[in-house]
């Protein structure tokens, strides 16, 4: 009978329930993130190349 009332304990409890909404929650924050990230990335590395191109064809003044 101790593990059936465990049992009922169990079922009334809602503080895991709590912790299920966070984690949902926060798998879709994560999950957003990854599709942003995954959406841009392409981009802001050709861009980033671009720029670090343009640099290297800079010269360096060392005199004035």
């Amino acid at each position: 009978m101790k593990i059936l009332r465990l049992i009922r304990r169990f079922d009334r409890e809602e503080a895991g329930a709590v912790t299920v909404d966070w984690v949902v929650l926060t798998a879709a924050i994560v999950g957003l993130g990854i599709a942003v990230l995954t959406t841009v990335g392409g981009a802001t590395d050709d861009y980033g190349q671009t720029i670090g191109s343009h640099l290297s064809s800079q010269g360096i003044k060392t005199t004035y």
